[in-house]
């Protein structure tokens, strides 16, 4: 044990202080989302209903949009490790430009397809109190994405502190302006739910000119400002940054609809069943947030060693990371298996839910080291500029494996939602063993032939 720490320890120090600020800056996101539903749950149940109908539509969107965001940080941190400034600048450049753009386009497409919320089966009240909103949150995608360009390139950097602390700050604002347009304080109208998209596009606009903000007037950035002048695009860049980007992207996408379909799959069985997935999906996601941190970490150190052209650093530090994944979601795993009686209490009181949650939360506990495991060597991949292979291990792994394996134990051998879970846990365990040893073989490459991207 005393060996492994001192071979590693300098690696765990830096992925700590990496990462520390990524899992508070991912928590921040959820926190934000858990305070709205919160909020906005006092106006009435119409109203939390259109609110989870629209991020259910929402979410699926905004997720590859900062999927393709992901492609700033690799490309920022091997040109750190070659201390290529020139390149950071137009990475920086290029990337703002994709995501602005990307922004548009999908503000458009959210915007347009409000109407299909009609044809889906849910309540006309629900719907009608949802359009609104779907359309303010669909405008904050830009500010969001200009905020995704700027956090990161910092990140590339190795600075995720800035990021963490405008997110932090963001979370104090949305609360401060959701009591004020969704209750109607200072002379104004109560608003509902409205008044929670109204609250989530200033935060978000907020958010966006601080980190901007910092970024041009801050001394360590100011060798960077040329970034800020809209000249000189190169179309090979743009063509790099969206082969990394779009199968990013994709892979949020991917995933996140396998675990929305689950959802839907847990509703055929019944209110009770899909309380309890709720719980175990919301325990689930609040690991998930932490875990990715470290993935961040590994794309930084992963970036930054192949720019630096030192391939056993990059084995090191992926090891490390590896071993700080590990660790956690074995804490989790136990907390999650041997609180599975009380973790659901609170949520909810009722004892149906609470009882079958209790499974549920068992094989939740089981996929958290696949869960880090894959979290990790995604990200490591990332660093790697290896995003396409990765994306067809996500979709056969969940969609031609674990969801059909889940419906068929939950419909055809009537083990309920566990059936469903053990597909996810399934899909999942694929999904980590897939890219482990894609990450494997991409280490010896670098191992044999050293050189810098």
């Amino acid at each position: 044990m005393a060996h492994w720490w001192n071979r590693y320890r300098d690696d765990l120090k830096t992925n700590f202080s990496l990462a520390y600020p990524v899992m508070l800056s991912q928590l921040g996101h959820v926190m934000m989302g858990v305070m709205d539903s919160v909020m906005v749950g006092h106006v009435g149940a119409t109203s939390l209903a259109g609110a989870s109908l629209s991020n259910v539509v929402f979410n699926v969107i905004l997720f590859f949009g900062i999927g393709v965001s992901y492609a700033i940080t690799p490309l920022i941190a091997s040109a750190d490790g070659q201390q290529d400034k020139h390149r950071i600048i137009q990475v920086l450049r290029h990337g703002l430009a994709i995501n602005v753009t990307n922004a548009a386009v999908l503000a458009c497409i959210v915007y347009f397809c409000r109407p299909l919320l009609y044809h889906i089966g849910q309540p006309d009240e629900v719907v009608e109190i949802a359009m609104p909103y779907l359309s303010i949150v669909a405008a904050s995608l830009l500010p969001t994405l200009i905020f995704q360009t700027f956090r990161q390139f910092t990140e590339g950097l190795s600075q995720t502190r800035i990021a963490m602390a405008v997110i932090l700050g963001a979370n104090v604002l949305n609360i401060l302006l959701n009591y004020i347009f969704i209750y109607g304080h200072l002379g104004l109208p109560a608003l509902g739910l409205t008044g929670a998209g109204i609250a989530t596009f200033l935060s978000r606009a907020a958010m966006a000119a601080s980190i901007v903000l910092a970024v041009y007037f801050g001394k360590r950035f100011r060798a960077y400002r040329p970034a800020f002048r809209f000249k000189a695009y190169s179309q090979s860049l743009f063509s790099e940054m969206l082969h990394i980007g779009l199968p990013a992207g994709a892979q949020f996408i991917l995933e996140a609809a396998a675990f929305d379909f689950s959802a839907v799959m847990m509703g055929w069985l019944g209110t009770q069943t899909l309380a309890a997935h709720h719980i175990a999906i919301n325990m689930a996601t609040v690991s998930y947030m932490i875990t990715s941190g470290l993935g961040a970490a590994a794309t930084i150190r992963v970036g930054y060693f192949i720019g630096a052209g030192d391939p056993h650093s990059l084995r090191r530090a992926i090891q490390s990371l590896l071993g700080m994944a590990m660790a956690i979601m074995t804490a989790w795993a136990l907390l999650f298996i041997l609180g599975r009686h009380w973790l659901p209490t609170l949520y909810i009181d009722d004892m149906d839910v609470i009882r079958t949650a209790g499974p549920l939360m068992i094989v939740a506990g089981l996929f958290q080291l696949s869960d880090g495991t894959q979290v990790v060597c995604a990200s490591a991949l990332r660093g790697f500029k290896d995003v396409k292979v990765p994306m067809l291990y996500i979709f056969v792994a969940y969609w031609v494996i674990g969801l059909p394996l889940g419906y068929w134990l939950a419909f055809k051998m009537n083990m309920g939602g566990a059936g469903i879970w053990t597909g996810l846990l399934i899909g999942l365990s694929v999904t980590a063993a897939a890219m482990l040893l894609r990450l494997r073989h991409q280490i010896q490459k670098r191992l044999v032939t050293p050189v810098a991207d």
